[in-house]
């Protein structure tokens, strides 16, 4: 595993823990640290032993700031890579899960990473923002597609268009957030939920994501429910996994997924 300087990667059998590690700028992100993160869900994406991801901020103050205005006003470029902010907010076709570990405030682009994972735990001391109105700015970076397509419209505009600060507990009740934890109970948490997701097959949770999240762009259920327009779909019903897991069943025994 590579060495950073911007965040750190623990990799646990099929699981990788991604901590973003600039504690003294709210765990913000400036072009090195994005650039950095773009290089770990690259490695993350192509490493076949790799299943599962959770994205979390050092310390209890912050998940992430969002951009380093800081850095910005220092009269330094702002650039985001392809793969977008964090290497995650423009990476669509990532089919592996991505849980987010909101471990404090997750304002701006910081909200925009925590959006564009599947699953979201907080703790209980979490906060949610797209302020970037307030700095003359716009949440370009994924926050003003997903946040409407997750929760209702008139709530997501609500945020929007004041950008109010959104405790966690509210943010469940919006339907953002999965569940609200003691911020001590926070990693083992999203851990729990990693290992709940690596009970299944890789394959079938590659598949799934890919249905559930193409399928949206569909208007009409008959070709959304083609199961033939999707890729993972069709490497899952070829795979190893599509064998092991009906003949586990039948000999009562845990399933040994390959992943292939």
């Amino acid at each position: 595993m590579a060495d950073y300087e911007f965040c750190r990667v623990e990799k646990d059998e099929h699981l990788w823990v991604v901590t973003i590690a600039r504690p003294e700028r709210m765990n913000s992100l400036h072009p090195p640290a994005n650039e950095e993160l773009h290089k770990v869900f690259n490695d993350f994406a192509a490493d076949d032993d790799a299943w599962v991801a959770i994205i979390t901020g050092e310390g209890e103050r912050a998940f992430c700031a969002g951009n380093d205005l800081r850095y910005q006003a220092e009269g330094h470029k702002i650039t985001v890579p392809s793969s977008g902010f964090a290497g995650l907010t423009s990476r669509h076709d990532l089919l592996k899960p991505v849980i987010a570990a909101v471990n404090g405030v997750a304002m701006g682009g910081g909200f925009e990473i925590a959006l564009a994972c599947d699953v979201l735990i907080a703790s209980e001391s979490a906060r949610f923002a797209l302020p970037e109105p307030r700095v003359g700015l716009a949440a370009l970076a994924g926050g003003l597609q997903r946040l409407p397509r997750q929760i209702p419209l008139k709530q997501a505009m609500g945020m929007i268009l004041t950008g109010r600060h959104v405790p966690a507990e509210e943010g469940k009740a919006l339907g953002f957030v999965n569940e609200v934890v003691p911020a001590a109970e926070l990693l083992a948490r999203a851990r729990h939920w990693a290992t709940e997701m690596m009970a299944c097959s890789p394959m079938s949770l590659r598949a799934s994501k890919q249905v559930a999240y193409q399928n949206l762009n569909e208007a009409d259920l008959a070709r959304a429910s083609d199961n033939s327009r999707y890729d993972a779909v069709g490497a899952m019903m070829k795979s190893e996994d599509m064998i092991e897991g009906p003949k586990a069943f039948a000999e009562k025994r845990r399933p040994q997924w390959k992943g292939r």
